[in-house]
């Protein structure tokens, strides 16, 4: 019988609640499947937490700022686990969500038909 261990909900609602202006900007075109798929906003996976998570296609979209320049071995440790445990990442940089989100939706909407289409 397998383990069941709690997930870390507190910490994703707090992690929800401390929106970033990226993760804001994003999520008004990920929210109610605009996209073609449903996205949820930091939930716990694993030992990490994603930032946006299809969990349909297995799809994780991170956005990187100041947190992960500071500690990118974290993000290779992150990587690792989510490969291991058949996730696609998706890397965004905050800036270019700031700088053309219309071409980081496109990026997005991309990936999603891609991974619906090998299913």
């Amino acid at each position: 019988m397998p383990t069941w261990k709690p997930r870390n909900t507190i910490r994703a609602r707090s992690l929800r609640h401390a929106v970033t202006p990226a993760e804001w900007a994003l999520w008004a075109y990920l929210s109610r499947s605009q996209l073609g798929a449903k996205f949820s906003r930091q939930m716990p996976l694993g030992p990490f937490f994603a930032d946006f998570l299809c969990r349909e296609l297995s799809l994780v979209i991170e956005l990187d700022g100041f947190s992960h320049d500071v500690a990118p071995e974290r993000d290779v440790a992150r990587n690792a686990w989510m490969a291991e445990h058949s996730y696609t990442v998706l890397r965004i940089a905050n800036a270019d969500v700031h700088a053309n989100i219309e071409g980081v939706v496109t990026m997005i909407r991309a990936e999603v038909e891609r991974l619906r289409a090998s299913r």
